[in-house]
């Protein structure tokens, strides 16, 4: 088995029982150190649900994620383009960032568009200054291939996305929460090198952000002022960005109304 970022042969990690009922073997790839299962045959069962009950963060997560990056996109992008977040499950982030004044869109082959509806990715203008995957690279075997399509797809350079990073080297130990065996849904992990090399492959810069993984064709600055702003500071920077951009709270609602 090669690792799908840098081609290299993947070296037996350990074995783990997933779903309470399938024994599957992990494999780490020695340079880029992604850590995956083996070709995951399950997935069709793990995924009867497309977001599982015990996904208790979803709503804070979502949140949280939205004020800072709401934070970034108006301070290193364009606060007037079109963006889109891909695997965007219910909707809730989607709608966060219409909220907070940008032009946002949803779009999931796998799961319903509960709170975006009306803003599907069809109904977009396209190319999108960013895409982004937030808590969904996890669930993808081949990262480098997905990144690829959605980029060739949606005419974007940029994904920001985020994912639990294992910075130790060796696989963590099986108590690590972010394993999630029981669910079966992750099935690939990774470390600041493994996206570098995803970067590399990709022809981008990556950068790490206050929890925020970005890989782009633009050159960032990422100093302290920024760093600070998207931490505590994100949810009044939010607020702040919501009155000078213009919520489309209102707005959409109207339009939904009277299409």
């Amino acid at each position: 088995m090669s690792c799908p970022i840098c081609d290299s042969r993947m070296r037996d990690a350990f074995s783990a029982r997933i779903l309470k009922r399938h024994e599957v073997s992990y494999r780490q790839c020695p340079e880029c150190r992604l850590l995956q299962t083996e070709e995951p045959y399950w997935l069709d069962e793990a995924y009867s649900e497309a977001i599982v009950a015990a996904d208790t963060g979803l709503v804070m997560r979502n949140y949280f994620l939205a004020t800072k990056l709401a934070v970034l996109l108006y301070r290193r992008f364009e606060p007037n383009g079109g963006y889109l977040d891909i695997a965007g499950g219910y909707g809730m982030l989607a709608r966060l960032m219409r909220d907070y004044g940008f032009d946002y869109y949803w779009d999931d082959k796998f799961c319903p568009n509960l709170l975006a509806r009306g803003f599907e990715v069809d109904k977009s203008i396209q190319p999108f200054v960013a895409l982004t995957a937030f808590e969904v690279i996890e669930h993808i075997h081949d990262p480098l291939a997905f990144i690829q399509e959605n980029m060739g797809l949606h005419g974007s350079r940029t994904l920001i996305f985020t994912t639990e990073l294992c910075d130790c080297g060796e696989p963590p130990p099986k108590e690590w929460w972010y394993y999630a065996f029981s669910t079966g849904q992750h099935i690939s992990f990774y470390q600041r090198k493994t996206l570098e090399a995803l970067a590399e492959r990709l022809g981008l810069n990556f950068y790490s952000l206050n929890g925020l993984h970005i890989l782009t064709d633009r050159v960032l600055r990422t100093g302290l002022i920024l760093r600070l702003i998207m931490g505590r500071l994100a949810p009044l920077m939010a607020c702040v960005i919501r009155r000078r951009l213009g919520s489309r709270t209102l707005s959409d609602h109207f339009m939904l109304m009277d299409p």
